[in-house]
């Protein structure tokens, strides 16, 4: 395998913060006023952008509130958990060490609110190892759409054929492989119920990053 760059997801895939986006969605609806939030709100909403998460919720529950404010209140919600509490998984710094040692570069593709993106890596004291953090700020047709992959590949200087994009959720992992990215899935919590379906679609999956160090011996 002819590996040159990498693309990392961010949540799910790095950090270990989904679980926090499925808490504080319930917690943002139960504010205001939805009694009890179906359970897959959390799934239908980690496919979208930031601007289609909020006018999701307005439109689904009725919610007499502006994007802008659903946007700004739900950051607010989540923002003290990226930067103050959220890990990274195990073996990260680990993993990034190994890909310096071979001269391989990288960065993050997420659908994460970009001051979120950058407070939780600076914080683990990892935000400057990367090339970039693209998030919808600069490609707000999310992760459904190649374009943030393609923009990555093109900030990397590779090509697409020769770059690695490192998923945990089933759509984002499909829309990088129709582009023709080389496709790894790291295994998430949250996103087990889509194990057997990244699977069928010959998408490898790692338990962990330990794993991930290991392959980068074979590039």
């Amino acid at each position: 395998m002819n590996i040159k760059g990498i693309i990392f997801d961010l949540d799910g895939t790095l950090i270990d913060s989904m679980e926090v986006w499925s808490r504080t969605d319930m917690a943002f609806l139960k504010e205001c006023g939805v009694k009890d939030p179906p359970p897959d709100v959390s799934d239908e909403v980690k496919k979208m952008t930031v601007d289609d998460s909020a006018m999701y919720f307005i439109n689904r529950f009725g919610l007499k509130l502006s994007k802008e404010y659903v946007i700004d209140r739900i950051e607010e919600l989540v923002r003290i958990q990226y930067e103050e509490k959220i890990p990274l998984k195990p073996y990260v710094p680990q993993l990034l060490d190994r890909l310096d040692e071979k001269g391989i570069p990288y960065g993050v593709a997420t659908a994460t609110y970009k001051r979120l993106a950058e407070a939780v890596l600076k914080r683990c004291g990892i935000y400057e190892r990367f090339r970039f953090v693209l998030t919808d700020e600069e490609y707000p047709l999310g992760k459904t759409c190649p374009d943030i992959f393609l923009g990555a590949a093109a900030r990397l200087g590779t090509e697409i054929s020769e770059t690695l994009v490192v998923e945990d959720s089933l759509h984002c992992c499909e829309t990088a492989k129709k582009a023709g990215f080389i496709l790894c899935g790291v295994y998430d919590s949250v996103s087990a119920c889509d194990r057997a379906q990244i699977e069928k679609s010959r998408i490898i999956i790692l338990s962990h990053l330990q794993s991930f160090v290991r392959c980068c011996d074979k590039w």
